[in-house]
């Protein structure tokens, strides 16, 4: 008999109950490269990490299985990129079937997180902050990786304060 393939949701609850306590990651997964972040063990803060630069799939896949290994990640959260309308377009779809492969070469669940403004958010506050082009391009998708950990972290921790979670 087989195990279970690792949980890959949008529910929150049930990311939850399959990720064991511990460090969580964050992947923004664009077509150039795979922005990661960490949270501490007690998913209290956000940490940007890496930018892993995109080759093939399956070198893509190792890579990440690896670094996420040597993070000692118990979960992962990737951003999902729906539509303005809130529908999900073919990035979207592509999201997800990447979420499956990523699940199933980690052994982790995976909470897909809505990350309809997590460039936007990054990028406004690094041009406040006066970023050049250059920094801001290298910089982007780590944060953006960041964001959305941090918005996955903070929905888990009220889950958890009201008793709904885990």
């Amino acid at each position: 008999m087989t195990a279970a393939p690792p949980t890959v949701t949008t529910d929150a609850s049930a990311f939850a109950a399959a990720a064991p306590a511990g460090r969580l990651a964050g992947l923004d997964i664009g077509t150039k490269t795979i922005g990661i972040a960490t949270s501490t063990v007690d998913r209290a803060f956000v940490t940007p990490l890496a930018a892993l630069a995109r080759s093939r799939p399956s070198a893509d896949l190792a890579a990440l299985a690896t670094r996420l290994a040597e993070e000692q990640v118990t979960g992962i959260v990737i951003g999902l990129p729906i539509n303005l309308d809130g529908s999900e377009g073919s990035r979207a779809r592509s999201v997800r079937a990447q979420a499956r492969n990523i699940a199933l070469a980690c052994g982790l669940p995976v909470l897909l997180w809505d990350e309809r403004w997590s460039t936007a958010a990054v990028t406004r506050d690094m041009l406040e902050a006066d970023m050049s082009r250059a920094r801001r391009a290298r910089a982007v998708d780590k944060l953006a990786a960041a964001w959305i950990l941090e918005g996955a972290c903070q929905r888990l921790a009220r889950l958890e304060a009201s008793g709904t979670g885990r």
